[in-house]
């Protein structure tokens, strides 16, 4: 295991720990930066230690302990820092299970989606400081500029100091109040690790078991929480196809060319139930629907047998409920495996006059995909080129490459 593997794997845990004790975002994060620094120089001489969450939470703990004293302020908080915190070998996920929400890290997600700040800037701040992601995949979940979003995280993290708002646990009946934005964020997470928006591989199994684990005790904490519930579905469903969305080399394959035994029918079986479960609830939410359109891809034994006209009126459902263009983008492709390339390629260039997907890449790409079904492929080439000029995910990068490759292909033979 490596130091890159750690962080990506303990960076919330550890911060979240450190923050529940020192009460203080940027004095935490400073504090756990410093450890891994340290483990980056100490690690590969002296070996990893037996529990590197341990070493590492103990080593952010000094570390914030120095920095308080170096600038001899919070005489009381230093106090209570030294008392309450536990040597290393105490350090366990168990520590404080009597409490409300008996996990660090969904502790302070509840902590941080603190109805004081903008909707956006507790998803925003949660993911930033709790999930360690960078600011560059935030502003890619938002689909905004990495100016945009680095501006909002730092207004938030000034309001904070501003307006005092308290580092504290919220009690059990402030928990509902903030369910919604809660949800949200383990929500971006999990879809952060099904198709990460960086990196040289698609998947990130971590961010996408650490999102089930999290909403998982949300179904425990809240049992009558349908949303919880479908969520759940959601993923465990989207989840199912994680061994067949690459190839041995990492290539990207697209769902209609999956090998549908690799799917995890297990995963399939329980996500199926909940789904059916939710649906019959009084008011179907945002994330039982999304779901209940997934669910309709998993029971399909072949890509031809897929029922993309009940999709599409999934697809209705939800935009009624929530009116997104990236939804719309979706319901277009799914119109268009219902009436025909044509009339789905219609309804993108309405979506692109509006321009609010500018730079999301997977709006060139649905329509270049369109396009090839048509058989235009100069259009195509140019559509899969915009696509390309917006992607970062290599896995991503190097499909769009050889749709490219074949559509210029294709034009060279016709001419």
């Amino acid at each position: 295991m490596t130091i890159e593997h750690i962080y990506r794997e303990e960076w919330g845990r550890v911060l979240a720990t450190l923050i529940r004790y020192v009460g203080d975002f940027d004095l935490a994060e400073d504090a756990v930066q410093e450890a891994f620094a340290v483990a980056v120089e100490r690690w590969p001489h002296e070996g990893m230690p037996a529990n590197a969450r341990a070493w590492l939470i103990s080593t952010a703990r000094h570390k914030a302990i120095d920095h308080l004293r170096r600038h001899h302020r919070f005489a009381d908080k230093l106090q209570e820092l030294e008392r309450l915190m536990p040597g290393e070998e105490n350090f366990t996920e168990s520590e404080h299970s009597s409490q409300t929400i008996p996990d660090d890290r969904l502790r302070l997600i509840f902590t941080c989606c603190h109805p004081a700040l903008a909707v956006e800037a507790q998803i925003a701040l949660t993911l930033r400081t709790l999930c360690g992601f960078s600011t560059e995949e935030i502003a890619r979940a938002f689909l905004v500029p990495v100016s945009t979003m680095a501006q909002r995280l730092v207004r938030a993290k000034q309001k904070i100091r501003a307006a005092r708002i308290p580092y504290a646990i919220p009690g059990t009946e402030q928990l509902p109040d903030r369910l919604e934005t809660v949800l949200r964020v383990v929500y971006l997470v999990f879809t952060e690790g099904y198709a990460a928006s960086t990196g040289d591989t698609l998947v990130r199994r971590d961010l996408c078991a650490e999102a089930i684990r999290l909403i998982r005790l949300l179904c425990t904490l809240m049992p009558k929480c349908m949303e919880a519930q479908a969520l759940l579905a959601l993923m465990l469903l989207h989840d199912s196809r994680r061994d067949a969305r690459v190839d041995a080399e990492g290539n990207l394959i697209l769902l209609e060319d999956q090998e549908r035994r690799l799917w995890n029918a297990v995963q399939i079986r329980e996500g199926i139930a909940l789904v059916e479960t939710v649906l019959r609830s009084e008011r179907p939410g945002f994330y039982a629907i999304q779901a209940a359109i997934v669910a309709v891809h998993a029971q399909a034994q072949r890509a031809e047998e897929t029922d993309w006209s009940q999709i599409v009126q999934l697809y209705d459902l939800l935009l009624r409920l929530h009116p997104s263009p990236v939804i719309e983008l979706n319901r277009a492709v799914a119109i268009a495996m219902t009436e025909g390339p044509d009339r789905g390629l219609c309804l993108i260039d309405e979506l692109a006059a509006r321009d609010e997907l500018t730079n999301y890449h997977l709006f060139p790409a649905a329509r270049a995909d369109l396009l090839r079904r048509l058989g235009r492929w100069a259009e195509a080439a140019q559509a899969y080129r915009q696509a390309l000029s917006f992607v970062v995910n290599e896995p991503e990068r190097r499909f769009l490459e050889r749709q490219l490759k074949e559509a210029e292909a294709r034009l060279a033979s016709a001419s």
